[in-house]
């Protein structure tokens, strides 16, 4: 029999999965990771239009554990977020104060997942299983078990289910989420542009939802990009997607008011539903969840990515303290302590991510307008503004060491 044991066992190794490994190892806890994916799948040459933006408190998660270097030049930094009603007046600019840094960076997910392969590679205290698929979880007094489809077993002191909005584990616990269907599909490209973006982020909302903007570092030949995240309703979805280039470029041309000049696409499109779901509890015996796992949230404000790392932060915080006194990774009091520290954040982002796109979901003049007047009342009120940018910025409330700055 062919046992493999670690003091915790990591299901999913994506972004959140794989950068709780790195925290634990960085703390002395050795972790297997488990992941269906193909490394080599998730890193292939070019750009496929996934995008994903690193906040304040995020960036220093990866500075603290020593990725920083590799990361630096790979992303745009976000020095302004601009808030409109359909680019009519009355938008909100957000920009940092003096010495505040920008408001987070922009990334295409493979340089994240390749810095990330990297660092993990470097520490002994991980094992990645890669194209690896679970058969059977066990978790019992006094330890957890994970048997693979090969036959491998991996033995643990805890489980973390860090497989995202579908996480089997959770569901096989007997998690029962709050759940709902925004009717909704996210269409993503990546796109080529005429004018600078200026390091600008753009979000703007249209009843059928959101449109945004997302700027990335220049390509290699000096083209300006911008990731593009389009919200469209589940119906028309198909038509969108198969819309003939200049079609689709046109339709896009026309949402962002030529802004950026003539566009190209620069990847393949690509989509997937939106939903919510938030379980209100996110452990069990000897059992965390971690990300999208735990809750999954409407992509309005770009905050799905950055919960799930301050899951990560605190996850290894409580455990490494536990280790210190002395106590095995899996006790129910560090659990249970890492639960009561994340669920206010959590249910407050969810909450507020879900009340945003109901907001500017309403259709009509009225409610436009009244949207656009208590947006002008934001941009005139300087400390509003400065919570707003803080809780996009990860950087407010009871923050683990690894989200403050070295």
């Amino acid at each position: 029999m062919n046992e493999l044991s670690a003091d915790v066992v990591i299901l999913g190794g994506g972004l959140v999965g794989m950068t709780l490994a790195i925290g634990l190892a960085k703390a002395g806890i050795s972790s297997h990771v488990v992941d269906n994916s193909d490394p080599a799948a998730q890193t292939a040459e070019g750009f496929d239009g996934r995008a994903s933006a690193i906040s304040t408190a995020s960036w220093n998660l990866y500075a603290n554990l020593g990725m920083a270097d590799e990361l630096a030049p790979k992303g745009c930094p976000i020095e302004a977020i601009a808030v409109t009603d359909a680019m009519k007046p009355g938008r909100i600019d957000f920009k940092p104060g003096e010495g505040d840094g920008s408001l987070g960076r922009m990334y295409a997910n493979r340089d994240l997942r390749i810095a990330m392969y990297a660092a993990a590679a470097r520490e002994e205290a991980i094992t990645f299983h890669t194209n690896a698929n679970v058969i059977h979880r066990e978790r019992g007094e006094h330890g957890v078990s994970v048997t693979l489809a090969d036959g491998r077993i991996l033995k643990g002191r805890l489980l973390v289910g860090a497989e995202g909005r579908r996480s089997p584990t959770r569901d096989e616990a007997g998690f029962t989420p709050a759940r709902w269907d925004y009717g909704h599909r996210a269409i993503i490209a990546g796109l080529t542009h005429e004018k600078p973006h200026g390091n600008v982020a753009w979000e703007v909302f249209y009843p059928a939802g959101p449109f945004a903007l997302l700027p990335l570092l220049d390509d290699e030949d000096g083209s300006h990009r911008s990731a593009l995240v389009w919200t469209v309703a589940e119906k028309d979805a198909s038509a969108v997607l198969a819309m003939p280039e200049p079609m689709f470029l046109d339709e896009v041309s026309k949402r962002m008011h030529e802004i950026f000049g003539e566009i190209r696409l620069a990847s393949p499109r690509s989509s997937y539903p939106l939903n919510f779901h938030h379980t209100a509890r996110i452990v069990e015996q000897r059992l965390a969840l971690v990300g999208d796992a735990a809750h999954g949230m409407h992509p309005i404000a770009g905050q799905g990515l950055n919960v799930g790392l301050r899951d990560v932060a605190a996850l290894v915080e409580v455990l490494a303290d536990g280790v210190r006194l002395g106590l095995d990774v899996g006790d129910a009091q560090l659990l249970a302590r890492y639960e009561r520290w994340r669920a206010a954040d959590t249910f407050m982002v969810a909450t507020a991510t879900d009340v945003l796109t109901r907001l500017f979901g309403l259709p009509g003049r009225v409610p436009s307008a009244i949207r656009r007047l208590g947006m002008a009342g934001v941009q005139r009120m300087g400390p509003l503004k400065r919570w707003f940018m803080d809780e996009a910025r990860g950087m407010s409330g009871d923050l683990p060491k690894l989200l403050r700055a070295a």
